[in-house]
C-alpha cells in the first residue's frame, strides 16, 4: 500500500507541478510545432530524467527535516517570509518578460535530449517543491520514505512530468502556444507563491 500511495503522490504532484505554463512545457510544444513530435518527445525524456533526480534530492531533504522538528519549524517560518517577498516581487516589481524558447541545432535529435536535461537542471523549483510535498504528506502518513516506496515516488514523478509534457505536445497548436507565450507569467508565479505562503502560514498556527 505504501508503494501505491507513493506512486500516486509522485505522479499527481509532478503532473500538477508542470501543468502550469512555463519554459519546459512551452518549449516542448514549440519544438513539436517547429521540428516535429520525435524531437519534442526526446526533449521531454531529457526533462523527465532530471526531474526524477531532483525529486529524489527533494524527498531526501524532507526525510532529514522530519527528523529535526525544530529545524523544520524554523525553515517554515523563513519560508513564509520568503514566499511573501517573492510573491510581492513578481506581482509588483518583476520585469514584464515573455518566455523565449532556446534555439538548438535542428539537425540533431541528441541535442534536443540534452537540451531538455539542461533546461530541467537549471530549474531549481523541484527541490523545495518536493521537500514541501514530502514533509506535508509524510506528516499525514500518506507518504513513506522506505526504500521501495521512495523509489516508486521518484520514478512516478518522472512519468507525471512526461505525461504533462506529452499533453502540451499533442494539444497545444501554434496559435495556443503563441498566445500563452505572450502572457506575463510573473502574475501567475506571484499568485502561486502567495498562495503557498498563506497555506504554510495556516499550517504554522494549526
Amino acid at each position: 500500500m505504501e508503494v501505491v500511495n507513493n506512486l500516486i503522490i509522485g505522479f499527481v504532484a509532478s503532473f500538477i507541478g508542470v501543468i502550469i505554463p512555463g519554459l519546459l512545457n512551452l518549449s516542448a510544444s514549440k519544438i513539436r510545432i517547429q521540428e516535429g513530435a520525435s524531437r519534442a518527445y526526446l526533449f521531454s525524456v531529457g526533462v523527465s530524467l532530471v526531474v526524477i533526480a531532483q525529486t529524489a534530492v527533494g524527498l531526501m531533504l524532507a526525510k532529514y527535516l522530519n527528523k529535526e522538528p525544530q529545524l523544520l519549524l524554523q525553515i517554515r517560518r523563513i519560508a513564509v517570509a520568503l514566499f511573501f517577498l517573492i510573491s510581492i516581487y513578481y506581482l509588483f516589481f518583476a520585469k514584464d518578460t515573455r518566455i523565449k524558447i532556446p534555439v538548438e541545432n535542428r539537425n540533431s535529435h541528441t541535442n534536443r535530449f540534452f537540451a531538455g536535461m539542461l533546461l530541467a537542471a537549471i530549474n531549481l523549483f523541484p527541490f523545495p517543491y518536493w521537500a514541501y510535498i514530502g514533509v506535508t504528506f509524510s506528516e499525514l502518513n500518506w507518504l513513506s520514505f522506505s526504500t521501495k516506496p521512495f523509489v516508486a515516488a521518484t520514478i512516478a514523478s518522472g512519468f507525471g512530468t512526461f505525461t504533462t509534457l506529452v499533453l502540451y505536445i499533442k494539444y497545444f497548436n501554434q496559435r495556443r502556444s503563441a498566445r500563452i507565450q505572450k502572457l506575463n507569467l510573473n502574475w501567475l508565479i506571484g499568485g502561486i507563491t502567495g498562495l503557498v505562503a498563506i497555506i504554510t502560514l495556516i499550517g504554522l498556527f494549526s
